[in-house]
């Protein structure tokens, strides 16, 4: 595998990579195209340092070999796996639409027929996947991707276990607390489908409600609510939608609905379509092991001279729908983890604007070629908030600069963005006559 640069990009092998699309605590995503067709698709980078450091080997393998044995229209499919000395590449579908939490966030409720086909293509992923003794155990609207057509994407089974037998009690309590079964916080063990399907009825009722059903300030409160399975529904919701919650959220995993019940109940059945696809035969995961094999790497020599170029199509599928408007135009009252505006000031400049503004709001920096990781240095609602930001350029007189938090309470993002970060570089020369958007 060969990595090379051009007109300040990144290529490996067959793939040129572009604009980050997500970021987390141990790997980023990044936008990519296959030089050899055309085709996008996102590739998600891992640091093998830091692999190692954190004793995350095992846990990775069978994150890849757990997506690449997994092939269903409702789950993120996973095309290959390439590796460097420093790297490790996951070549992952592409997909635009979002998450189905930023639908929920800015649009707030769903309609009945519209969370009910979201729950039914949710359950058909999650069926296939028991089908296979892949449990997933972090399901949450933010792990739920749409594609521009709408057709839900399982993804991030970071978090999910693989288990030939189910009545093999699992022991690890993770998760994300809102979402979680009973069984799974008092840690004596749980059976993985069980807990799943609690995790898909937590989700079929913020999509119905456009709120928790279990949401209080401490753990201790809010672990009480759960194991007591104590919650309400809203008048709006129809009876046998609540009596169907009410058989999901059942607390007790042994008298919970199973899946086949589900796929019999009135309410979920309404315009149900079944998945339709074809199975794969003969899967591999070879290349999963010749990843994290240190004797077939190759270096890599990562250098930019300037700004990663930003094309068309990742300027449109960095909006919404692929409307334009929404790129450049400001929305309000949309609770968002990205911010962008545009600058015809040089990349350089920006840069340092950038940094002049943040030291005094507490946020260390540290920079690397047109990329700047700021991090707060007092503790919010979720702990530090970390922001990531990068300077495109659009044109050769035109940057775009896009801020994403990468860690910490998106309200508190928000709230920095508008009182602080967006205010003081609109007070500047930086951005004159220039556009800002939030997305």
């Amino acid at each position: 595998m060969s990595v090379k640069v051009a007109t300040g990009r990144i290529r490996v092998g067959k793939y040129e990579l572009g604009k980050t699309i997500g970021e987390g605590s141990f790997a980023k995503v990044k936008f990519a195209r296959d030089v050899d067709n055309g085709n996008h698709v996102a590739i998600k980078i891992l640091d093998r340092k830091h692999v190692l450091r954190h004793n995350m080997t095992e846990q990775l393998m069978r994150e890849i070999s757990t997506m690449k044995l997994i092939n269903h229209p409702n789950v993120i499919k996973i095309f290959e796996v390439m590796a460097s000395k420093t790297k490790i590449f996951i070549v992952l579908e592409l997909v635009n639409g979002g998450e189905l939490f930023d639908k929920i966030a800015s649009n707030g409720r769903l309609k009945e027929d519209e969370a009910r086909n979201y729950f039914q293509q949710l359950i058909n992923a999650v069926d296939y996947c028991h089908s296979r003794g892949v449990y997933h155990r972090d399901l949450k609207p933010e792990n739920l991707l749409l594609d521009s057509n709408s057709v839900l994407k399982v993804s991030d089974f970071g978090l999910s276990t693989y288990s030939q037998k189910e009545d093999e009690l699992l022991r690890t309590a993770c998760g994300t607390p809102n979402y979680v079964a009973p069984e799974v916080l008092k840690d004596r063990g749980y059976v993985g489908s069980t807990s799943d399907i609690w995790s898909c009825g937590v989700i079929l009722f913020v999509l119905m409600a456009g709120y928790l059903p279990f949401d209080e300030p401490t753990h201790m409160a809010l672990y009480r609510k759960i194991g007591m399975a104590k919650f309400s529904c809203p008048s709006w919701f129809p009876p046998q939608a609540k009596k169907l919650l009410k058989r999901i959220l059942d607390p007790n995993p042994l008298t919970r609905i199973k899946i086949p019940e589900l796929l019999e109940d009135e309410w979920f059945k309404k315009g149900y379509k079944q998945a339709s696809f074809t199975e794969e035969e003969d899967l591999s995961v070879e290349d999963v092991a010749v990843a994290f094999n240190v004797s077939n790497e190759n270096l890599v020599t990562e250098r930019k001279e300037k700004p990663v170029y930003m094309n068309a199509f990742e300027l449109i599928s960095g909006s919404q729908s692929f409307n334009l408007d929404s790129l450049f135009e400001k929305q309000k009252d949309q609770v968002k983890r990205e911010t962008r505006f545009t600058s015809q000031c040089p990349a350089n400049e920006i840069m340092f604007k950038i940094e002049e503004a943040a030291k005094p709001l507490g946020f260390n920096v540290q920079k690397q070629n047109y990329k700047m990781k700021l991090q707060g240095d007092k503790s919010g609602r979720k702990g530090h908030l970390s922001v990531a930001t990068e300077v495109f350029e659009v044109a050769p007189s035109l940057h775009m600069v896009e801020l994403r938090k990468t860690r910490g309470d998106t309200l508190e993002f928000n709230k920095a963005c508008e009182n602080s970060f967006i205010h003081k570089y609109m007070s500047h020369d930086i951005i004159s006559g220039s556009k800002f958007c939030r997305h």
